[in-house]
Formats: C-alpha cells, sequence, structure tokens
C-alpha cells in the first residue's frame, strides 16, 4: 500500500475576528514562550554528552521541530487570511459568520455558526464554510428547505432562525 495521498485543496482564507485572534495568540505563544524555552532544554541536553543515546536530547529535537513545523503552518495560513469583521448588508439570509437554527423531520433542533476552516469546532457548533451543510445552508433564508447528503443519506432541514452577533 502506498503513502501517497492526492493534494488536498487549500480551505477557504476567510476568518472571524475572534478566530483570527485565537490564532495569532497561538503564534505568538509558540514562538515568544515555548520555543526558548525547549531550545534552552535542548541545548542542555547536548551539553550533556553522547547525542546518539541521549534520549532527552532525541525528544527535545523532535519536539522543536514540531514547533517550528506549526509555527511555519501558522505563519504561511495567516498570511493570506482575510478577516470578516462586517455584518452582511441583507442579515435576512445566511452568509460566512452567521447562526442558524435548523429544524430536521423529527423536530430535533440544530445550531451551527457558519466559520472559517481553521475555527472549526464541533462541541461550539462552529461549521466550516466550505462543509456540505454550510454550503447548503449559504445564501438560504428563514423557512428555506435543504437537502444535505451526509453518509450517503439524504438530510431535510428547515431553516428556523438566522442571526449574526
Amino acid at each position: 500500500m502506498s503513502r501517497y495521498r492526492p493534494p488536498q485543496k487549500p480551505g477557504s482564507k476567510y476568518i472571524t475576528p475572534d478566530g483570527y485572534k485565537i490564532l495569532n495568540d497561538e503564534l505568538n505563544y509558540l514562538f515568544n514562550k515555548k520555543r526558548p524555552k525547549v531550545t534552552q532544554a535542548l541545548s542542555e541536553a547536548a551539553a550533556e554528552g553522547d547525542r546518539s543515546e541521549n534520549a532527552e536530547y532525541i525528544y527535545r529535537k523532535k519536539e522543536l521541530r514540531e514547533i517550528d513545523s506549526r509555527i511555519r503552518f501558522l505563519r504561511k495560513r495567516l498570511d493570506g487570511m482575510r478577516v470578516i469583521d462586517q455584518r452582511p448588508t441583507d442579515q435576512s439570509k445566511i452568509y460566512f459568520g452567521a447562526w442558524v437554527k435548523i429544524e430536521d423531520d423529527d423536530e430535533n433542533h440544530f445550531t451551527y455558526r457558519i466559520v472559517g476552516p481553521d475555527e472549526t469546532d464541533a462541541k461550539k457548533g462552529f461549521i466550516s464554510m466550505d462543509a456540505p451543510m454550510a454550503k447548503a445552508l449559504m445564501k438560504q433564508s428563514v423557512d428555506s428547505e435543504i437537502s444535505v447528503t451526509i453518509q450517503n443519506k439524504v438530510m431535510d432541514y428547515a431553516v428556523v432562525k438566522i442571526w449574526y452577533e
């Protein structure tokens, strides 16, 4: 079996101000706080002698690579981001940043917020604008009916409420 995976389409470059702040704070923490501590621990481990059998040195080297990888990713990702901080003029329709309450055929209610792919959080109800549910909801209004295919099953929903914070 091959390890090759075709390149994935990059996610949308839109983000809410809160999402941008979270990613930027993570970048600052990694670069200004965590990386210097790991670098210091690495140099102390390197001073202990033979590096080939030094578990602390090997561990810190791996940890530093992971931190540097995440820093590169965050810098590259944040560089092209477009922060959407204005509400749409037509707030009766669903656009980026909207909170949406939907109802299925069994009268179960679900609340979602449409956000950028870097902010997705199922526990908070944040869904990526690239997700099938969000794509189906975009530009819909209250009382609209939508159908979404989830795991080869078609689900029908009705839009109950739309609001923006």
